[in-house]
């Protein structure tokens, strides 16, 4: 009988918002949250974060196969609010507080949780669930 067990996964590598207008939602990720873009182009902007990458779409840009020189990447596409999370420092988290403060953008939500880790919750321009969060979430971090 064949082994089962999936192969090992390193991580997640790419993480995908849609936004619906790419303009004001670069002005939010680069100018409140201190993002750089690497890629850059009329229906996305990628950007690294750690050893992953935030990739931002224009809503709807994606709906049609993109042909590469290497192949082909298959449409998607995302509607309502999503989320996702940033891994912060624990030292870092007042200093954050204070930054979302400084730009208008209300933490909607702290949990403290059992692990020790707090998590921070926002809104981004689009109406996506952002998180911060220190060690002490989940079991691997």
């Amino acid at each position: 009988m064949p082994d089962d067990t999936a192969p090992p996964l390193g991580g997640i590598l790419e993480t995908a918002l849609y936004v619906g207008d790419m303009d004001r939602a670069r002005r939010f990720y680069e100018g409140v949250m201190g993002l750089v873009p690497m890629v850059e182009d009329a229906r996305l902007v990628a950007y690294p974060v750690g050893s992953s990458v935030l990739l931002l779409f224009r809503r709807g840009s994606t709906l049609e196969p993109v042909t590469l020189p290497g192949g082909v990447v298959p449409p998607h596409d995302g509607a309502g609010p999503l989320h996702m999370a940033f891994a912060v420092a624990a030292e870092t988290l007042d200093a954050w507080i204070a930054r979302l403060a400084a730009h208008d953008v209300a933490v909607e939500s702290r949990v403290a949780w059992p692990k020790g880790g707090t998590s921070l919750y926002f809104r981004d321009p689009d109406g996506h669930a952002l998180e911060l969060a220190t060690p002490g979430l989940w079991r691997n971090y």
